[in-house]
């Protein structure tokens, strides 16, 4: 098996890595390449309020739309990864076929590639960057799906992590803009546990003096492995730890005080302190619910979805626990639940191992249909 390291040197392109990045990139040499592209908007104004004189998104694209225009479908980006971020399903022989299927892989602001805080100029560079929502993302992609791409409609959004986030906010917000949905670890709001591993994260940042509020001249490295090692500690299931799953790939090390070490000093290599916050702030604010005109009811706003939805939370998931995903799939009209049966944890919902792999590539097939 490829080692994890490879792994990790073929999704993280261009300054952007994700945590998660050992798994998605599994079959990155059997997928083709995707082709880069930049969308531009001018004057764009945040849910917050705030107008940036220019917000860039990212994106790539595999395979071609075809004269009916009914062949796209959307892969919105996950924690602080690029384009790269869904090999896991890509390719001959695995759900999406880049040969059929026109795919739209785009790119969350704060990545570093997309408008960030560490790419953007003042007045709005570093800390002063405004938080950005998921659905300010949403808004962004949609105005690139149709303006750019003259997308009008899609089989099919497919996210893991804050792309399932995405995913959720696009059924909401434009009902009949796609057929299909598939969410794999991840919710369509973030809970009260959510938001408080999130601020714990955020505080073992920011409590290196190194980072001085936002506006450092070096990377707070003693805060950033702070925040990496209490990432990781939620990252996996309990079980996963106990039965040492990291000897599945010895180059993660060959003790369990290697494998930490790597973890806390090569969690998301070259990522900016102000990226990692923002997308932390985008992932606490989620929440389908604050759409108009729901006024804060998540279980209306459930309710107004719809396509149909394929909803594969991990069984083992600490991010997002399976009984989000109980609660939230009771209100949604057409929704099948499916939940991963693994002990990888979050990473499950992006083929962690051979079997979610397996697992993922069979049901969203299925799902999608010919």
């Amino acid at each position: 098996m490829r080692s994890l390291l490879t792994k990790i040197s073929l999704l993280c392109m261009a300054a952007a890595c994700t945590q998660f990045a050992p798994w998605c990139a599994a079959a990155q040499g059997a997928e083709s390449e995707p082709t880069q592209h930049e969308f531009v908007i001018d004057n764009f104004k945040t849910e917050s309020g705030t107008v940036l004189p220019q917000a860039r998104v990212v994106y790539g694209t595999y395979g071609q739309l075809n004269a009916a225009g009914d062949n796209a479908v959307l892969l919105p980006s996950h924690y602080m990864a690029d384009m790269h971020g869904y090999g896991f399903v890509i390719g001959p022989g695995k759900a999406l076929d880049p040969t059929k299927l026109f795919l739209i892989a785009t790119e969350l602001f704060g990545n570093g590639r997309s408008s960030s805080p560490s790419n953007t100029p003042e007045p709005f560079h570093g800390p002063r960057f405004p938080i950005t929502t998921i659905r300010d993302n949403v808004e962004a992609v949609h105005r690139l799906l149709t303006e750019q791409l003259h997308v009008r409609h899609v089989r099919a959004v497919i996210g893991f992590s804050m792309g399932a986030q995405q995913a959720f906010q696009w059924a909401v917000s434009y009902p009949q803009f796609m057929d299909r949905i598939v969410a794999t670890s991840g919710t369509a709001k973030t809970y009260g546990h959510g938001i408080v591993r999130l601020e714990g994260q955020i505080a073992a940042l920011t409590a290196d003096a190194a980072f001085r509020g936002g506006d450092y001249t070096d990377q707070p490295e003693k805060g950033i492995q702070a925040f990496a090692m209490v990432w990781t500690g939620w990252l996996f299931s309990q079980e996963w730890w106990r039965q040492e799953l990291w000897r599945t790939d010895a180059s993660l090390g060959g003790s369990f005080d290697e494998v930490v070490e790597r973890f806390r000093t090569n969690f998301i290599p070259g990522a900016d302190a102000n990226n990692l916050i923002l997308q932390m702030r985008t992932w606490e604010k989620h929440d389908v619910g604050n759409t108009p005109p729901f006024h804060g009811d998540v279980e209306a706003a459930l309710r107004s979805i719809k396509a149909r939805v394929l909803y594969m939370p991990s069984q083992t998931d600490l991010y997002f626990p399976v009984t989000d995903a109980r609660y939230e799939a009771a209100f949604i009209p057409h929704c099948e639940l499916l939940p991963i049966p693994s002990l990888w944890g979050h990473p499950a919902g992006a083929g962690a191992s051979p079997a979610d792999g397996k697992f993922l590539n069979e049901h969203i097939a299925h799902f999608l249909g010919p």
